[in-house]
């Protein structure tokens, strides 16, 4: 990870075709565009690579989960149980639904603990939204029986592991729909993009019709089309669909260079006792965009952060002091620091986020460390790179 380290000619050549027909919008045109369509071909290929029914394009992964909680009636008075270790936008995506984010802990596969899921449930929850974060996936086994129990739907939140699988089938096709971010740093890129995946046709049309202003899209002019249903605007542009049709094309490549990449780096860090990894509830379907490790105390793992620095080893995080990723320093949700009014459905379901003690995540995060596994590493950087890491870790033990 990521797909901008494989930029090559083929990257060029789509964009190119867009830029020598002029049209750089997903619809309409179509005399000028010299049969060229990537978003359209874009959302085949995800089809085929995901062996899903549907995908919608979307201009980022963040719109692809405002989407996809839209096609699955998420609104006012509704409640989305979400994990505290995840981007920023699960919680904005939420709110931005008009509905009540439900945050609960992890476990040690630094997603989802279902027995927590489980426990937040109540008559206003609709959705559960595992984030199958650092490129490994939930246990989702275990969250789709309880969302089939209380008839509720599953959102998988794969931005972060796309092309990882679970016994047999691509995540984000395991739920009711599943998100993708095909952003700078994602597996493959379009620069900015996303998409949402799902099985369900009727739910496939209003993400089709509700991703472009709510336009039906049928017949062949534009200025004609009705409005079966009001929509936004979150039209990915050809350019950037150009970029991300080459992409995926190299997805099997930059699976197997991540897989060898990171089996390196975690064999050599298996040699020592003291370090212990996340626990993948699929191994063979990792995406290994990341290596996660624990070490046994949060003072320890602070001290290995430390020397990676001081050895050179670069592309780490320790997240419980990130604000992007970790609830401990969402500040701005905690106290509800928005430009507009807050519904007061929201505030009222809102858990008191300054009081609550989410002791489990902080246990799983404080220890946890993850490193970000590069396609460019030759051979020798690869075995440098291990021996390092292995060097720091020995020298705070």
């Amino acid at each position: 990870m990521p797909g901008f380290e494989f930029f090559s000619d083929a990257e060029r050549k789509e964009v190119n075709d867009v830029l020598e027909s002029g049209v750089l919008m997903r619809y309409g045109f179509d005399g000028m565009r010299n049969g060229h369509w990537k978003a359209k071909e874009l959302e085949q290929e995800l089809q085929k690579k995901l062996h899903v029914k549907h995908a919608q394009l979307t201009t980022s992964g963040t719109t692809a989960l405002n989407l996809a909680l839209a096609i699955l009636g998420v609104g006012a008075g509704d409640e989305v149980i979400m994990p505290t270790f995840t981007f920023v936008a699960s919680f904005e995506s939420i709110i931005n639904a008009g509905a009540t984010p439900i945050i609960v802990d992890i476990d040690d596969t630094l997603t989802l603990d279902p027995k927590a899921v489980e426990a937040a449930i109540t008559s206003k929850t609709k959705v559960v939204m595992p984030v199958h974060m650092c490129g490994s996936m939930a246990d989702l086994d275990a969250l789709k029986a309880i969302c089939d129990k209380h008839n509720i739907y599953l959102l998988e939140d794969a931005c972060q592991a796309f092309a990882g699988t679970y016994k047999g089938k691509a995540l984000g096709t395991i739920g009711d729909a599943g998100c993708f971010s095909f952003d700078f740093v994602k597996t493959i890129t379009c620069g900015e993009g996303g998409a949402v995946v799902t099985n369900n046709s009727k739910m496939a049309v209003e993400a089709d019709q509700y991703s472009d202003h709510g336009h039906d899209h049928i017949g062949s002019d534009r200025g004609a089309e009705t409005h079966p249903i009001m929509g936004y605007n979150y039209r990915i542009s050809e350019l950037h669909a150009a970029v991300g049709l080459a992409q995926i094309r190299r997805t099997d490549e930059i699976i197997a260079i991540q897989r060898k990449n990171k089996k390196v780096l975690k064999d050599a860090l298996a040699t020592i006792p003291e370090v212990s990894f996340r626990r993948i509830p699929d191994e063979a379907g990792d995406s290994a965009t990341f290596l996660s490790f624990f070490m046994p105390t949060a003072e320890l793992s602070q001290k290995v952060v430390e020397a990676f620095k001081e050895y050179g080893v670069d592309a780490y995080w320790n997240y419980f002091d990130n604000n992007w990723h970790y609830i401990r320093k969402w500040n701005h949700l905690k106290d509800l620091k928005s430009l507009y009014p807050i519904s007061n459905h929201i505030k009222e379901g809102m858990q008191d986020l300054n009081a609550i003690k989410f002791a489990q995540s902080d246990a799983y995060i404080s220890r946890n460390i993850s490193c970000l596994i590069k396609l460019s590493w030759t051979e020798e950087e690869l075995q440098e790179r291990a021996q390092k890491m292995v060097n720091a870790i020995k020298s705070v033990l």
